[in-house]
């Protein structure tokens, strides 16, 4: 049968590159439904001793970065690390089926192939017009088209695609093969999912119960919880910056700019030009623009209140003046309204940095450009600072793989990857944010590691006095337990003792407000009017509080309901557990494997390639 497909094939004009997963058809339902040099190494990476070449790499990257672009996304550092991330570990995990299904003998014949091209078009090919009948895809339709020169076209590009996915079915089958739920499992996940309780609790925060006399920490106290807790202490890879800013925030003439903008919109309109052509044309809301304008129908309390209030007020099917909001000026035209909505269109003209003063902005950071940007030495930014009158400010510090936040401006794209990209001294390019301009010098890196105790002594003495504090309430916490197993009800005890009680529920196990797994269960331990002990989350959560709980009600799970609805209730925790069983084994076989991402070295930054460059020259 591929014979056939393959005769009147043509050369390959199209590329499939949705992925999907063939393994719907047997029924695990769920689990489908910058720059750097490339010639600075063949190889980027190896995984288990096979090297990845750096060229194929590359090129994976910029297939995925043109399609990003021709979507009209915005393609930074950032974007750019994302996308090097993301097909670094499609390679690793596509080398890593491979050598799965060669160990395990596994293959794929060229019918099996066929069959599934034939049968089990891809989810994009569904939505074409040209196979769809009533609305409805239609298989005949396809399977024609399929056999026809064009659909010939697709074919070599498919197979490859099919092969892997059909390898990947097999694979993934042979991994759940002895996936089994039992009957016992299934109720105690019905009832986990059915039964309720209410219970009262009291909640005993170190923080705020107990006085700062209790958590006073001594020196030997701090130097023996950093001994005995250094881990906590582990700091990752980190970069310290500074930077000057110049802002991009708008001024008056800039806000009399768009007020004259908006003005002439609104004159235009007025003098017969229809609505929608102008809010097509004009209109800085691209979604609505399209439309002509159109919001569709809102509520009042649903927008910016000035718009609202305006939109309210405005007679109908005639058009507003320049109406203020916090997204800029609107023109306005309502077409219908009830008591608390309406349904309008709008032109939005935002105010924006514009005319001379962006010439300034504009000059401000062709100079930044010409001193400091893409600079080795480190005191440019110091030049550049002088030179423009430009206070020099620090941020850090900013851990690998996060991103830049100043306090006066927020986040700030594509610094925190350049920082790890770049060598003490450095300068970065000219950022552009919504908020400015910037450019960045890296002072420092830090490796990752524990820091001394001198250097995160603040930290220590906190964790030391949280840990006093916390004693204090445990012991606070057996006190109203002593009470409450004498006869005092938790309620009137806590009241007592100055601590809030609250009852909750009624709840289920899954959808408790409590968060933590050891308090869950405890709620669920208790028979009505049992108090618990106290109990801490000691599962991970950064609680510190300490809890008492007291059985209030108890809604037992319904047996009969689960029985009547056994086969479906086990069909869907079989395909959990399946699903569940795939990612456990794609996690393990990641981290069981040999992996060296050797990527750090040879993306450089523009400057350092730059320099290499200038001096192989010499």
């Amino acid at each position: 049968m591929m014979q056939v497909f393959r005769s009147a094939a043509k050369p390959v004009i199209i590329l499939v590159t949705v992925s999907f997963f063939i393994w719907l058809v047997w029924d695990l339902s769920g689990l489908g439904s910058g720059t750097g040099s490339i010639f600075s190494s063949q190889s980027i990476g190896k995984v288990n001793g096979e090297s990845v070449d750096i060229r194929m790499f590359d090129q994976r990257v910029q297939n995925v970065t043109q399609e990003q672009q021709q979507r009209g996304a915005a393609m930074g550092l950032d974007q750019v690390q994302e996308i090097r991330d993301r097909v670094w570990d499609e390679t690793v995990r596509a080398i890593l089926l491979r050598d799965e299904y060669a160990k395990r003998n596994l293959t794929v014949s060229d019918d099996e192939v066929a069959e599934a091209i034939r049968n089990i078009p891809l989810p994009e090919i569904q939505q074409v017009a040209t196979f769809q009948t009533n609305g409805q895809f239609d298989l005949e339709k396809y399977q024609r088209w399929l056999a026809s020169a064009e659909g010939q076209q697709f074919v070599p590009g498919l197979e490859a695609q099919y092969r892997d996915q059909l390898l990947q079915a097999k694979l993934f089958r042979s991994v759940v093969s002895d996936v089994f739920v039992s009957d016992a499992g299934l109720w105690e996940r019905f009832r986990d999912e059915r039964e309720q309780v209410k219970v009262g609790m009291v909640r005993i925060d170190p923080q705020a119960n107990v006085n700062e006399q209790s958590g006073a920490p001594s020196a030997a106290d701090v130097e023996a919880y950093y001994n005995q807790h250094r881990d906590e202490f582990k700091r990752p890879k980190s970069a310290f910056l500074s930077f000057v800013y110049v802002s991009r925030a708008t001024n008056a003439s800039d806000t009399a700019a768009a007020l004259a903008r908006a003005q002439a919109v609104h004159a235009e309109i007025s003098g017969g030009t229809p609505f929608d052509e102008v809010a097509k044309r004009e209109s800085a809301d691209s979604v609505s623009a399209v439309n002509g304008g159109d919001l569709g129908e809102l509520k009042k309390d649903g927008v910016d209140p000035r718009f609202g209030d305006a939109a309210m007020k405005l007679p109908l099917n005639t058009v507003s003046d320049p109406v203020l909001s916090s997204f800029g000026y609107h023109v306005i035209k309502v077409e219908s309204r009830t008591a608390d909505a309406f349904k309008a269109r709008h032109v939005l003209i935002p105010i924006e940095v514009v005319g001379d003063h962006r010439d300034r902005l504009d000059a401000v950071a062709d100079s930044l450009e010409t001193l400091a940007a893409e600079q080795l030495d480190a005191i440019a930014l110091d030049t550049a600072a002088r030179a423009l009158n430009l206070p020099i400010r620090n941020v850090g510090p900013v851990a690998e793989g996060s991103r830049v936040f100043v306090p006066e401006t927020g986040q700030v794209p594509d610094a925190g990857v350049w920082a790890f990209q770049a060598k003490a001294g450095e300068h970065s390019p000219v950022i552009e944010a919504p908020a400015g301009f910037f450019v960045f010098r890296l002072d420092s890196l830090t490796q990752e590691g524990i820091p001394s105790l001198a250097s995160v002594k603040a930290d220590v003495e906190a964790k030391v006095r949280l840990q006093k504090k916390r004693a204090e309430a445990e012991r606070l916490a057996e006190s109203l337990a002593k009470q409450a197993a004498a006869g005092t009800p938790l309620a009137d005890g806590a009241k007592t003792m100055g601590f809030e009680y609250r009852e909750l529920g009624p709840f289920a196990r899954l959808t408790a407000p409590l968060g933590s797994p050891t308090l869950i269960g405890t709620a669920f331990a208790l028979a009505k009017g049992q108090v618990s002990r106290p109990v801490t989350t000691e599962d991970g959560s950064s609680d510190p509080a300490i809890y008492l709980f007291q059985g209030l009600e108890r809604v037992p799970a319904d047996s009969a309901d689960f029985a009547k609805n056994l086969a479906t209730i086990r069909q869907q925790a079989l395909q959990a557990a399946k699903r569940s069983r795939v990612q456990a084994y794609l996690t393990a076989l990641r981290e069981s494997a040999k992996v060296t991402d050797r990527r750090g070295e040879v993306y450089k930054t523009a400057a350092q390639n730059a320099a290499a460059s200038t001096a192989l020259q010499q």
